[in-house]
């Protein structure tokens, strides 16, 4: 477990470096929020009940969305891990005396974080003093607030585990650009990241929530907005852990059979 910890904190550490492209991305989210939500502020001056989510728990989703970017952004994988994969350098990294799996779960875990920290503060700080409806608002309770922080953790495993499957598949391609196309497609549209979930029909909905993109971003964020019941909210924690020791085992299963058939050319 210390050399994992080790990992987490050297990759962590460096991702604190990189201040000026935070502040970049403060920036561009900022106003790609901005204008998230005064898209749909034209749809709710239509008629605000026909919507499944009240306007400031739309503007709190997403503030949210945007200031923990970095936690469920598919996209946002270790080019370092492609490039090894695709160059041979990968040789080097199964000489170390380190699970693989585990290696490269660290190290993602604190790139995302790295951001998420540098980020995710100053949007929120600025969303909160904006004019209603377009604000942040707080929680329901004490318990949502603290239940938003577990689902946004699992949030976080879950998205990790999802691009380690990614990882992995890697091995079996020449080329991983085609997959990371396609998974990051699929979730960026499945998991809440461009339509939050409650606006889509009913049956497509419920069908949609039981997939694991839904465990990503879609849990904790509704949670905080206060757009689930009490019912609901357990079984989207429980899909959250199942969907996580699913994937997890599916990403272990697949990493070890990578490394019995890989072969690096070169020399």
């Amino acid at each position: 477990m210390k050399k994992y910890l080790s990992f987490f904190r050297l990759r962590f550490s460096m991702g604190l470096q990189y201040r000026a492209a935070a502040l970049a991305g403060i920036v561009t989210q900022f106003f790609w929020g901005f204008m998230e939500i005064m898209a749909f502020r034209a749809f709710y001056q239509t008629d605000p009940s026909a919507f499944p989510m009240t306007m400031a728990g739309l503007s709190s989703y997403v503030w949210l969305q945007q200031a923990f970017l970095a936690l469920f952004a598919a996209w946002m994988m270790d080019n370092e891990i492609f490039d090894s994969i695709v160059n041979g350098d990968i040789a080097y990294e199964l000489c170390r005396p380190v699970n693989l799996y585990g290696m490269w779960f660290s190290r993602n875990v604190a790139n995302r974080m790295a951001r998420a920290v540098l980020r995710c503060f100053p949007i929120l700080a600025v969303a909160l003093f904006l004019p209603s409806p377009y604000k942040i608002t707080m929680p329901k309770s004490t318990v949502h607030f603290f239940l938003f922080l577990i689902t946004l953790l699992l949030g976080l495993a879950m998205t990790v585990s999802f691009c380690m499957l990614v990882y992995m598949t890697a091995f079996f391609t020449i080329s991983p650009q085609g997959l990371r196309i396609l998974f990051t497609s699929a979730v960026e549209f499945f998991s809440g990241a461009i339509i939050p979930l409650p606006f889509l029909p009913d049956k497509i909905r419920q069908i949609m929530e039981l997939l694991p993109f839904a465990a990503m971003q879609n849990v904790p964020l509704r949670i905080f907005c206060g757009a689930m019941s009490t019912e609901e909210m357990k079984k989207a924690i429980g899909l959250q852990v199942f969907w996580f020791v699913t994937i997890t085992i599916a990403g272990n299963f697949l990493c070890r059979l990578a490394q019995r058939r890989v072969v690096v050319q070169g020399g």
